[in-house]
């Protein structure tokens, strides 16, 4: 079998694991930052081992590729994020506003040491 057959590829930033909505990215990401396929397989129940030792192979057969479209899809992510702090959506601006009041409320009731106490 194909090794690319394992994937779907959506766009030059958007590599799909056949048969799920999980990018390449994903796998990636845990598995570079030290968890086994196994840990991957179990974090992720759509996925199957196989299509975990899969995503690894072509990581490693393509490095130089892969590891671009891994800097390309962290500097989106960064962006978008970046653009959400700069622009929250409407009901975070107002979750926040409904937080800041009850923290608010809870700082009169209390006491300003209130929450100081509450961290370890």
């Amino acid at each position: 079998m194909e090794l690319e057959s394992y994937f779907e590829f959506l766009s030059p930033d958007d590599i799909r694991i056949k048969g799920t909505r999980v990018g390449i990215e994903t796998v990636l990401s845990d598995y570079l930052q030290g968890a086994s396929p196994e840990e991957i397989a179990v974090r992720y129940r759509t996925l199957m081992l196989e299509q975990v030792y899969a995503t690894i192979t072509y990581y490693l057969h393509n490095r130089e590729q892969v590891e671009q479209y891994l800097a390309n899809w962290r500097a989106y992510a960064e962006a978008a994020w970046q653009e959400q702090q700069r622009n929250p959506p409407l009901f975070v601006v107002e979750l926040r506003e409904r937080m800041a009041r009850k923290r608010a409320e809870i700082i009169a009731e209390k006491g300003p040491g209130y929450f100081a106490g509450l961290q370890t």
